[in-house]
């Protein structure tokens, strides 16, 4: 279980990117944030995993206090947790392969990784994290030889190498078309189904959240202004997460 306990961020510019923001997350939810743009949904997702500091409050994860943890702890924490980017995030000279492994870094030794040797059942199961997201024949590819869509199925094979029980996904379809969207979200919600990793993505539209979540928050300006069911966002809820203006997608 993952709980979010009064979590603020207010960045050194005095902007408020979280307000007071609390909510709780079960195991095996598939939990969809969506807002407009600069609402706060990266900043959260970025908080759990501490790549950002919150300024205060708590996010505790299976008991644990990740807001309390020191950097020893946090690493071991961080192995519980898979992150995919909206911007993919690879070493883009690289192979596919070598990407994935990355995600298994925090159990590998840091000196033969660092060459790139890897131990045979390790690259087996990156080729199983490969097979799942259906691109094992592009293992030996480099990473910026291969479509948006993907190099954002590296991202998740790769977060699948950490076995995490909590994945954080950003944005991972914003630099995507609808159709590669629908493909990219489909397999993280087998991820979801098939593992029971509790998934917490960011989306931009609503449609997509409807698709594929089994819960929705809203964020506008840091505030948390709805907590809730795929299907209980009305127009009048619609209208006061997006403006008066916004059109439904």
């Amino acid at each position: 279980m993952l709980e979010i306990k009064n979590v603020s961020k207010v960045y050194k510019d005095g902007t408020r990117a979280l307000n007071n923001v609390s909510f709780t997350v079960q195991d095996g939810e598939f939990l969809v944030i969506i807002g407009l743009s600069g609402s706060g949904k990266s900043t959260l997702l970025r908080c759990i995993n501490r790549l950002i500091e919150p300024t205060s409050g708590q996010i505790i994860l299976d008991g644990t206090d990740i807001t309390a943890a020191t950097p020893t702890e946090l690493r071991q924490i961080r192995r519980d947790i898979g992150m995919i980017f909206q911007q993919f995030n690879l070493v883009k000279r690289s192979s596919v392969m070598r990407n994935v492994m990355a995600g298994r870094l925090g159990y590998l030794n840091p000196w033969l990784s660092l060459l790139g040797i890897f131990p045979k059942e390790e690259r087996e199961r990156a080729r199983r994290a490969l097979e799942t997201v259906g691109i094992p024949d592009k293992a030996n590819n480099r990473a910026d030889v291969l479509s948006g869509g993907q190099q954002q199925r590296v991202g998740i094979a790769r977060a699948l190498m950490q076995e995490p029980k909590l994945l954080l996904a950003d944005e991972p379809v914003s630099a995507l078309d609808p159709a590669t969207s629908h493909s990219v979200l489909k397999y993280i919600e087998e991820i979801n189904q098939a593992s029971n990793v509790t998934i917490l993505c960011s989306l931009h539209f609503l449609s997509l959240a409807r698709t594929y979540a089994t819960r929705i928050i809203a964020l506008k300006d840091g505030i948390m202004m709805f907590d809730g069911g795929p299907d209980e966002i009305n127009e009048k809820r619609f209208k006061e997460i997006y403006g008066e203006d916004a059109v439904r997608v």
